[in-house]
């Protein structure tokens, strides 16, 4: 990481100087805020986390608890997920206390003696295979925890107020209204923009009108983290177990014994009117041991439990108004499905994600209001996305045994699907921020829409591998990543003319990376790039020290074998790739058409006097 480009610094380099609103942060809730986020779930948090690098704007997060969640429902972590801690800077110690699913083992009846399972397939698990980051699991609280300390350390100093309940809210012309309740009473806040991250029975989503399109399916689960004696062989590692008395999903957690089991507690009766959600745990215990017949499991302690049916909804928007909104939904506001599939948390994380550094821009006037249009029409159908298959994947985990033709179909899907419960299926269409018509013929590896996948490159400055995207942190500023030609003479020529367009779209005063972090990557060996443009080594901070962290080769060196440029199918002519400030691919540009660049940026950033600059 970097920093001491403001001043040497002696203490933890994670923790930024305050800024803004961050300096002597009051403690009591403003009667006026930019945005007030509404509940500590993984969305609000992350957001929380991404405001606090927008100093100038006064976030501020609302939760009815009167402290940090203790203990999370959601547990799966996809590489999507990790990648996404990477940006907020706590991949690395978020995966040392995580468990790391390597496996997925599938068991099912012993066709000799059917009361029996015995494992069928043993597959390797898909997160190294399409990432270079693993599938974890991890308690959603350390999650929470991880974000709390990003937003706390962030220049805007947020922290979460706890003991405020949302009441309500009206939207104006020019803010909204919202009614919270504190242990001194009633009061009202005025806020440019609401987020509504306040989980399934979100308050926000009833105050601005907007329902649940959907329907719970008539199957119930049980589901409970466990420590246990067992004599089950693959008691950690992830199976799916389908036995003729029911189907268990088990997932090892972390810290090396405790565990949680998704156990099948059969059809939900008509009528039933939830009463299975009163099936005690000693109940839900009994038939995790029927199914697991031989083997069993001696429960000595219940660190949690609960009994759900499985429902799949979609909110009819996700927003309150779709050309103007102020008030947005996130999570499990707007939408819920079962928990199996684990991709609860994760989706609610890109959620906010996504949102973040919409607001930012908006809010700190380097964008306008219309891109706040986009959040909508990008998110929904990835929710829409995610109940169609948890809805596919909740009916294969149900099956009876008699119901299943292929032994293999389970294992097969989970592995032929893996892109999805990766979180890397999302493609977003085209929009302002989305181009519609690129040259992706030049970098056919980094497709529009779809988050940039990170490749091991060398630096030139110091000859250390390290991976192109990791450099990219969840700042808010739009990254521009130019693969020289074979000769590298169109990418000095792009060079020059680039300048002026950073130079143009940045605020008089500010870094000249503060709303475009360019890099350039280099064909050939790292020793050999020579004469490297003025804008791929800006001077950063009051000191004004150069920046010599943006310029990378691709060759093989001793440290890595990648290159960049095969693995991704750039060819000699070279590419421009812009990434949007959540990671996704906005844009693939030769660096012949410098022009280009500056037409997609004309419709998608404000001009500099508009700008509030960055501190």
């Amino acid at each position: 990481m970097q920093f001491h480009h403001h001043g040497y610094v002696s203490g933890d380099p994670r923790v930024q100087n305050a800024a803004g609103t961050g300096v002597d942060r009051p403690d009591r809730l403003p009667d006026e805020v930019d945005v007030l986020i509404v509940g500590s779930g993984p969305a609000g948090m992350l957001l929380a986390a991404q405001l606090s690098q927008f100093p100038h704007l006064t976030t501020r997060l609302i939760e009815k608890r009167e402290g940090r969640l203790a203990l999370g429902q959601a547990d799966g972590i996809q590489p999507r997920s990790v990648e996404t801690f990477q940006a907020f800077g706590f991949a690395d110690r978020i995966t040392a206390e995580a468990y790391n699913i390597g496996w997925m083992n599938f068991w099912a009846p012993d066709p000799e003696n059917p009361e029996r399972i015995v494992r069928t397939t043993r597959t390797e698990d898909y997160g190294y295979k399409i990432s270079e980051f693993p599938h974890l699991i991890v308690n959603q609280a350390r999650v929470l925890d991880y974000f709390a300390e990003a937003a706390a350390h962030g220049p805007a100093r947020i922290v979460p107020d706890y003991g405020v309940e949302f009441v309500g809210l009206e939207v104006g012309a020019d803010d909204v209204e919202v009614r919270v309740r504190t242990a001194e009473g009633q009061r009202t806040i005025r806020a440019k923009y609401v987020a509504g991250c306040d989980g399934a029975r979100s308050g926000v989503r009833q105050a601005i009108g907007r329902t649940h399109v959907g329907a719970a399916a008539r199957h119930a689960w049980g589901v409970m983290d466990v420590l246990v004696e067992t004599d089950f062989p693959d008691w950690r590692i992830k199976c799916a177990i389908n036995a003729a008395a029911g189907n268990i999903l088990h997932i090892p957690r972390e810290g090396g014994y405790l565990s949680r089991m998704y156990i099948d507690l059969g059809e939900v009766a008509e009528g039933d009117n939830h009463r299975v959600r009163q099936t005690p745990i000693d109940e839900v215990i009994r038939r995790a041991n029927e199914i697991l017949h031989p083997y069993s499991i001696d429960v000595k302690q219940v660190a949690w439990h609960s009994v759900y049916e499985v429902g799949h909804r979609v909110t009819d928007q996700f927003v309150d108004d779709l050309d103007h909104p102020r008030v947005f939904l996130t999570g499990d506001a707007c939408h819920t499905h079962s928990a199996k599939a684990g991709q609860g948390m994760n989706v609610s994380m890109q959620d906010g994600f996504n949102l973040g550094w919409k607001l930012g821009h908006v809010l700190t006037g380097l964008a306008s209001a219309e891109l706040l249009r986009t959040y909508d029409r990008e998110r929904r159908p990835v929710a829409q996305q995610l109940i169609d298959f948890d809805r596919e994947w909740s009916s294969l985990m149900a099956r009876k045994p008699g119901e299943i033709t292929d032994p293999a179909e389970l294992s097969t899907y989970y592995l032929a699907t893996a892109e999805f419960p990766s979180g890397f299926m999302t493609q977003y269409a085209p929009s302002s921020i989305t181009a519609e018509a690129p040259a992706q013929e030049l970098a056919s590896g980094f497709p529009v829409g779809k988050r940039f996948h990170s490749v091991e490159v060398v630096r030139v400055c110091d000859g250390n591998a390290v991976h192109l995207g990791h450099h990219a942190k969840a700042d808010g500023r739009w990254r521009i990543y130019a693969f020289a030609d074979a000769e590298g003479s169109a990418l000095r020529e792009w060079a020059g003319a680039a300048q002026d367009i950073v130079e143009r779209f940045t605020p008089e005063g500010a870094d000249p990376d503060a709303v475009f972090d360019v890099k350039a990557v280099f064909p050939g060996r790292w020793e050999d790039v020579v004469g490297v443009p003025a804008l791929f080594r800006p001077r950063s901070g009051p000191l004004g020290l150069t920046d010599l962290e943006k310029v990378f080769a691709a060759a093989p060196s001793a440290w890595t074998t990648a290159d960049v440029f095969a693995e991704r199918g750039i060819g000699a002519e070279g590419a421009v790739v812009v990434v949007r400030p959540d990671q996704y691919v906005a844009h693939v540009l030769p660096l012949t058409a410098p022009d280009e660049l500056e037409r997609f940026f004309a419709g998608v950033v404000a001009m500099p006097a508009a700008v509030a600059s960055r501190p």
